[in-house]
């Protein structure tokens, strides 16, 4: 008996020096449970909580603990229905390593996977113990990302991207390669590691210094075979002066031994003559088909806009190039609306016998670019229509969707994509912390879409 009251005396003269053992808080899709990031939980005193790629959040407020605790919810088409006020919260009591969860509904059909760039992807389960496995890899922000399948890896290329160690980070590209299918499950948490080109002390380092002031960004990243079979990773480079106009374009050619692109031609510089670029093959590209059993390579942002016989020696020779007039708005299937796309993707769906498109729509309701629409054509060429609204981002910023068929295969029914969540041009001053200029990962289950379904 002695013995047990000296241990409990010994542990309060020691609890106030102890840490306070966080409260595990998950947020989970009330439908599926999958766990849900990028869900903010909010106090009544402006604390601001986000959960990680495991949908949880480490809540550690002392003041709070063990107090009835109201917390806003808001997930980015992800929330709790509202109470009589309008308010949209959940009441719960945090205690010091107990769990507690919150179950949201989604409102449209893209399900998030998770943040699959940047720093911190498990930082609140590392917190409480949890994901130690994972490690970081020395990048806390990706914008606009470009890929192709170039002799069996799957390349990435990032614009603008952000460092740990000082405000300015990289202007000339990052690179990355990983397998062609990267994923082991299409489930959240999502786990996205890459091999990044890197420097000699094992940073990541930029890919595309071509010659000349300002930044340079790469687009239709492509990988063609010449006339020998010799495939070839091309892209078209544009350099940008402040505050982000284009000088020069250009087609430039991936160097596998330095690990670099270099400049193969130059295809305009800004004049009074020629103040704006002509067409190029930049943006997105997917290979097509035609009816005339023609193999060409399709380039658009979202839909096509350029063609070219899928070769190294056409891509590279503009007299080749064909000049196409996309579509400019989009029938929605509920009817009564046309959806004007920004950027975005097109793939060809074995699954849905028809090519699909994922974009950016300008000038949505709930933000200026950040309403995410889906739509399917039988024809790369459209007419593009029967326009579903899958995800949405309010008062934020989701642009330059990427679609990943080579995830999943043409048969699937799962169908992935990404885009840069950033608080630009939205407005919105408060940046999302660890989130905020990365790439997020979302699933669109196409037999749920072609039914109907949320």
């Amino acid at each position: 008996m002695v013995k047990q009251l000296l241990a409990v005396l010994a542990l309060w003269l020691a609890g106030p020096a102890c840490a306070l053992q966080p409260c595990r808080i998950e947020v989970v899709d009330a439908e599926n449970g999958w766990p849900v990031p990028l869900v903010e939980l909010t106090t009544t005193h402006n604390v601001r909580f986000v959960t990680d790629n495991a949908g949880v959040v480490a809540f550690d407020l002392p003041e709070l603990m063990g107090v009835e605790t109201w917390l806003s919810v808001e997930g980015s088409g992800y929330s709790v229905a509202e109470d009589g006020f309008g308010y949209r919260g959940v009441r719960l009591t945090p205690r010091p390593g107990e769990t507690r969860t919150v179950r949201v509904d989604r409102a449209l059909p893209a399900k998030r996977l998770g943040r699959i760039t940047g720093a911190g992807l498990f930082a609140e389960s590392q917190k409480l113990g949890r994901e130690l496995d994972w490690r970081e890899q020395r990048v806390v922000g990706c914008d606009s990302v470009q890929n192709a399948l170039h002799n069996g890896r799957l390349y990435w290329g990032w614009g603008d991207t952000a460092l740990p160690g000082y405000p300015l980070g990289l202007f000339h590209m990052t690179g990355a390669t990983t397998a062609a299918r990267p994923l082991g499950s299409f489930e959240p948490p999502v786990r996205l590691r890459y091999d990044y080109v890197a420097d000699q002390r094992g940073a990541p380092r930029a890919v595309a210094p071509l010659p000349g002031d300002g930044p340079t960004w790469l687009g239709g990243y492509a990988s063609l075979p010449d006339a020998q079979g010799k495939n070839h990773l091309v892209a078209c480079y544009a350099k940008i002066r402040p505050p982000l106009e284009a000088y020069e374009t250009g087609l430039c050619v991936w160097n596998q031994q330095n690990q670099v692109f270099e400049k193969l031609r130059r295809l305009w510089t800004k004049s009074e003559a020629e103040p704006t670029p002509p067409p190029a093959p930049t943006g997105h590209a997917a290979l097509w088909r035609d009816p005339s059993g023609a193999d060409l390579l399709l380039f658009g942002d979202p839909l096509p806009s350029l063609s070219c016989p899928a070769s190294f020696e056409a891509w590279s020779d503009p007299a080749t190039w064909k000049i196409l007039e996309p579509q400019v708005a989009v029938a929605t299937r509920a009817g009564g609306q046309r959806v004007n796309p920004h950027r975005g993707a097109i793939a060809y769906s074995g699954y849905r016998q028809k090519w699909v498109a994922v974009f950016t729509q300008q000038g949505g309701e709930a933000s200026l670019l950040g309403e995410i629409w889906y739509a399917e054509a039988d024809s790369p060429l459209g007419p593009w229509g029967d326009a579903v609204h899958v995800a949405t981002h309010p008062n934020y910023t989701f642009y330059n969707p990427q679609l990943h068929p080579e995830f999943t295969g043409p048969e699937s029914p799962v169908l992935l994509f990404e885009g840069t969540y950033t608080h630009t041009f939205s407005g919105n001053p408060r940046p999302t912390a660890r989130h905020d200029y990365n790439q997020v990962l979302y699933r669109l289950d196409l037999d749920e879409l072609a039914a109907g379904g949320k």
